[in-house]
């Protein structure tokens, strides 16, 4: 019987107005959910590859002293800042060989490609022996991993981002690409959430399992990435290929090679170019300036402790990640460029007073320091099959503010009388008191914001760039070689920079800002400020 058939005339004529609504809307409320599980199967793989770089940037210093030789800490930092940056170097040639396959295969499977090769490459450094055990062998099969890694990301980017971008309705185009936009920095956040609990959960006693992290347990957070990679896997497979390429590939309009018509077309190499050095160049060095550079210099040259260094980047993210969504949504509406132009303009003016305000407030010369609570402990331990003994003297002290500061200088002490340590190990850590700690998160967050405003709305911008058949292609290259090497190798110059002018511990900034400040220029003079609609 039909549900109506006992209605009064005025209430069938509501039912039925009711039925008409509901078939109405019915199109458009389906194609709202398929967009939404096509950002949520393109971010989450999306967040798992940001992921897996991320542990290795986080970890650099703990692995700096597994696979390089523990003989010059510095040297040993340097080679795994470099081993992390090689990885984002290739990313261009990964850009090349899984563009040109998205285009000529189609997006869904190309992703999936890349997933596997960047998740299974993760999972296998976190099997490497360390350098004690197999020499320099070590080194250089994490550096192949990495290598790995980075051709794997430099075709998972471009695919999640035209895939989603394929989907969305025009004029919301920067509202869903930005939650994809989300997932690099959510990736960061997992990252260091796996990192701090593993590290505090190995034993009952917080030193023995800090020990336990150094030695072993840093594999962990690793060999973890390989759930979620198949979690992503499973999910990917039961979406559908991109409904722009499939219109295409039915039509018999795919690109032949789209690698000429990428580069070999002079309109469209120069749309390339300008993309490269206007946008993703500029975006990049500020990318890994406020989420990976910051960091470490809180770490390196503040020497801020462990835990306080990443909790700060984790608060300045959690409080940041939503501003992604609100620029991307902000840049349908007054266009891409100059929300971008903004995010790099105010890195270029502000990054110097950003960092200086950061040593400023980890500066224990300007602090009181309580004299009676000072401490200094002695620990010597025997070396086996010497008479000679490593000696570890930690001297504490404490301020005012409620700030710690802890030195630990380690030497040998040789049974021969002439023999002496050339160069004692010192390490320095701060504890921060609870009020500099937040200012702390708050400069960061400043920066964070920077990142959101730069990011949020890119995805956008250059899948509007390029036609359909050649975009994969086309938008993979300049982002990859953008954000890839100029933004990848931040961490490795600024450090080396940081290293080599060791009087100005802000030296490793100009160049981030040099770089910015080019994109600047760039974007202003010769980037279109209209949302380019001509391939839609």
């Amino acid at each position: 019987m039909n549900s109506c058939s006992c209605i009064r005339p005025k209430k069938l004529e509501k039912c039925v107005g009711w039925r008409k609504l509901l078939q109405q809307f019915a199109p458009t409320m389906k194609k709202e959910n398929k967009i939404w599980q096509v950002i949520t199967a393109s971010s989450l793989g999306t967040l798992i590859e940001w992921y897996d770089f991320y542990i290795f940037g986080s970890l650099a210093t703990v692995i700096a002293g597994q696979f390089f030789p523990k003989t010059n800490p510095t040297a040993a930092l340097l080679s795994t800042l470099a081993t992390f940056a090689a990885g984002f170097i290739v990313r261009p040639f990964g850009a090349l060989v899984f563009g040109r396959l998205g285009d000529l295969v189609g997006r869904k499977y190309t992703f999936l490609l890349t997933l596997v090769l960047m998740g299974g490459s993760t999972f296998a450094i976190g099997l490497v022996p360390s350098y004690e055990s197999i020499g320099f062998a070590a080194p250089i099969i994490v550096l192949t991993l990495r290598l790995l890694q980075g051709l794997a990301l430099g075709g998972e980017y471009g695919g999640a981002a035209t895939y989603v971008a394929e989907h969305a309705p025009v004029g919301k185009r920067g509202y869903y690409t930005s939650w994809i936009q989300t997932t690099a920095t959510l990736g960061l956040f997992v990252s260091l959430s796996v990192i701090l609990f593993t590290r505090h959960s190995l034993d009952i006693d917080p030193a023995v399992s800090i020990a336990k992290f150094n030695a072993w347990g840093w594999r962990i957070p690793f060999l973890f990435s390989i759930v979620l990679v198949g979690v992503s896997i499973y999910i990917r497979l039961k979406m559908q290929e991109s409904p722009l390429f499939s219109k295409l590939k039915s039509e018999g309009a795919i690109s032949v090679n789209p690698l000429k018509e990428s580069f070999g077309n002079k309109e469209n190499l120069k749309m390339v170019l300008l993309a490269l050095f206007g946008a993703t160049m500029g975006q990049g060095v500020v990318w890994y300036t406020g989420q990976f550079y910051a960091q470490s210099f809180i770490e390196n040259v503040c020497k801020i402790d462990f835990d306080q260094s990443r909790t700060i980047l984790i608060w300045a993210i959690l409080f940041g990640t939503p501003l992604f969504v609100v620029f991307g949504s902000w840049s349908d509406k007054i266009g891409r460029k100059w929300i971008m132009l903004a995010g790099m303009f105010l890195a270029v003016v502000t990054y110097n007073p950003l960092f200086k305000g950061l040593l400023d407030l980890s500066d224990t010369a300007t602090k009181t320091e309580v004299v009676a609570a000072a401490t200094t402990k002695t620990d010597s331990v025997a070396i086996p099959n010497t008479q000679d003994f490593v000696r570890a003297v930690t001297s504490k002290k404490s301020f005012t503010d409620g700030t710690e500061l802890t030195t630990i200088t380690t030497d040998t002490l040789y049974a021969n009388p002439a023999q002496t340590t050339v160069k004692p190990v010192v390490k320095i850590s701060k504890v921060l008191a609870n009020g500099v700690y937040w200012k702390m998160v708050l400069i960061v967050f400043i920066m964070i914001v920077y990142v959101t405003m730069v990011y949020g709305p890119i995805a956008a911008f250059l899948v509007e760039l390029f036609p359909t058949k050649i975009r994969y292609t086309s938008m993979s290259l300049p982002y990859h070689i953008g954000n890839g090497v100029f933004g990848g190798l931040t961490p490795f110059i600024a450090t080396l920079l940081t290293t080599m002018y060791t009087a100005d511990a802000l030296a490793g900034l100009q160049y981030p800002i040099i770089v910015a400040a080019v994109s600047v220029i760039i974007c202003t003079l010769y980037l279109d400020s209209k949302i380019n609609t001509k391939h839609d």
